[in-house]
């Protein structure tokens, strides 16, 4: 009995003994797996760091760029300006380029419509998809140096081409907004310019940058909420700036009042 009791005593601690260690290795299991995981996330977002293009108006000091239209209209982008031209119904636009991300850049869509940065209250989020106008022309923006967009609205019956020749008549500014990706067509991104009309150029700047295929380092939800208390801040400035001159106003004595 004896005997029988310290055989299966010992069968029981090699059992517990034999499960302990498997327990062992499948938490150095999990932890190796995890850590493998976290080193893959790691490695692709360095990657994918490395392919990202950002857009941004070029600098001053950049060189003028000629650009060509199908029908042989030529137009010209100063550094950091804009070509808007309206020219026998047809509306040119161009804009010269800088690309300060790491990856190259390349343009798949754009949108345009009038408006100013002051209008981002009423257009909080960009345009809609299915409202952007695909490239025609490959357009490869180069990191760390100078590119182009150019687009044409051409149609007599399109509402954005009136509505944005009615804008340039006017002298009131446009939004642009450019639809690109990175060399293998990922990353999308939507970069909102305003093209202001200065004296005998139009001034580009931007405004916005969307990403399409992550949040961003800026959650769409806080950038609203700072807008709106940006609005609100400058809403509360203008009611009081408006309340003092009415003081003033009801201060001043009219000319009857006065004794001569």
């Amino acid at each position: 009995m004896v005997v029988l009791f310290l055989a299966t005593d010992w069968a029981t601690i090699s059992s517990l003994v034999t499960g302990a260690g498997t327990l062992v290795l499948a938490v150095a299991t999990f932890a190796s797996v995890r850590s493998s995981n976290r080193s893959a996330r790691i490695a692709e977002a360095a990657l994918q760091e490395q392919r990202r293009p950002v857009l941004a108006p070029s600098r001053f000091e950049d060189p003028v760029q000629k650009i060509m239209f199908v029908e042989g209209h030529w137009v010209k982008a100063a550094g950091g300006r804009a070509a808007v031209e309206d020219v026998d119904g047809t509306v040119y636009l161009a804009i010269s380029l800088r690309n300060v991300g790491s990856g190259i850049g390349v343009l798949q869509a754009w949108s345009i419509r009038p408006g100013t940065v002051a209008s981002a209250r009423e257009m909080p989020s960009h345009a809609p998809l299915e409202e952007f106008r695909l490239q025609t022309r490959d357009l490869y923006i180069p990191s760390g140096d100078i590119g182009m967009w150019q687009g044409a609205l051409r149609h007599p019956d399109d509402t954005v081409r009136a509505a944005v020749a009615q804008a340039i008549d006017s002298g009131d500014g446009l939004l642009l907004e450019l639809l690109y990706s990175d060399q293998v067509g990922g990353q999308r991104t939507i970069t909102r310019f305003a093209l202001s009309p200065m004296k005998d150029s139009w001034l580009a700047n931007v405004a916005r940058h969307w990403y399409l295929d992550w949040e961003g380092p800026r959650p769409e939800s806080q950038v609203l909420a700072a807008t709106e208390r940006v609005w609100g801040e400058q809403d509360a400035a203008e009611h009081r700036a408006e309340a003092l001159r009415e003081n003033e106003l009801a201060a001043t004595p009219d000319l009857d009042d006065r004794s001569l």
